[in-house]
């Protein structure tokens, strides 16, 4: 979430290296929005415009949190099953909300329904399903020094075996991963859905309520060298390149123009 879009979308479109394919306003919020299309997911802007609900609700978060990473959304097909489904399981969601964004820059519009979870229940994080009804996306073709798709987000819990409970056991994503890392005196979690990752550093803490907080993202390219190049060119504050963590790849991390937000670029060397 931002208070200034056009900033904003400009700074990201330097680090995708792609304009937005949606720059859409809502009426009935009083918000304004920009998206940003991958392979397997997309990335959407948030900012007040006018007096709104949703203009509202974003200012707050900003007031509170401040700018940058904020929120994560889950696609689903049938929006009304999965309120029935997560019901049965005894998670109470709030009402189904439709939506809808007109794009005055292409004269179309989208509408989608909204199943908002509790940042009670989600121990802090903004969370929501969403059922896209009409008006698809573009997939945009991506050349070798842009972003290709989203590799992993990163958040942070001090109850690793609440948050299982909740995304595992609960809402049904997949773990793939239930490490403990001696050397920093923590457990790594892997859940993996879409061709992604939520990858979860736990530090457990017993003497606080259980809590979630987004950390960053990690970007996947296909030529870490030319994005580099792109970016370095275009003004943008990067670490050289360097090995990453994980075996056959290279990474560095994008320094500006992320609303604050970590990031990392990272190309797997063996796809």
């Amino acid at each position: 979430m931002t208070r200034d879009l056009s900033s904003a979308s400009s700074d990201y479109s330097k680090v995708f290296g792609c304009k937005p394919v949606w720059r859409g306003v809502h009426d009935d919020l009083g918000t304004e929005n920009a998206i940003f299309s991958f392979k397997n997911t997309y990335l959407e802007i948030l900012a007040p415009k006018k007096k709104g609900v949703g203009a509202d609700f974003v200012t707050s978060i900003i007031d509170s949190e401040g700018e940058g990473l904020t929120g994560l959304a889950f696609q689903t097909c049938d929006i009304g099953r999965l309120k029935k489904e997560l019901s049965e399981k005894e998670v109470s969601t709030e009402k189904i909300v439709f939506g809808n964004g007109f794009d005055a820059h292409t004269d179309k519009s989208r509408s989608w329904r909204n199943l908002f979870f509790s940042r009670r229940l989600t121990r802090g994080l903004f969370l929501f399903a969403i059922e896209h009804e009409s008006g698809e996306l573009p997939k945009p073709k991506v050349n070798r020094s842009q972003i290709d798709r989203l590799d992993h987000v990163v958040i942070n819990t001090n109850d690793p075996d609440g948050f299982i409970s909740l995304y595992r056991d609960k809402f049904g994503i997949k773990l793939s991963l239930d490490q403990t890392v001696e050397k920093w005196g923590g457990r790594m979690l892997f859940f993996r859905l879409n061709k992604t990752t939520i990858e979860v550093i736990g530090k457990i803490d017993k003497e606080t309520e259980p809590k979630d907080s987004f950390w960053g993202l990690a970007w996947s390219v296909n030529d870490l060298h030319s994005v580099h190049r792109r970016l370095a060119d275009d003004g943008v504050e990067l670490s050289d390149i360097r090995e990453g963590r994980k075996q056959r790849t290279i990474v560095c991390t994008v320094k500006s123009h992320t609303l604050g937000v970590p990031t990392l670029l990272i190309q797997h060397l063996d796809r």
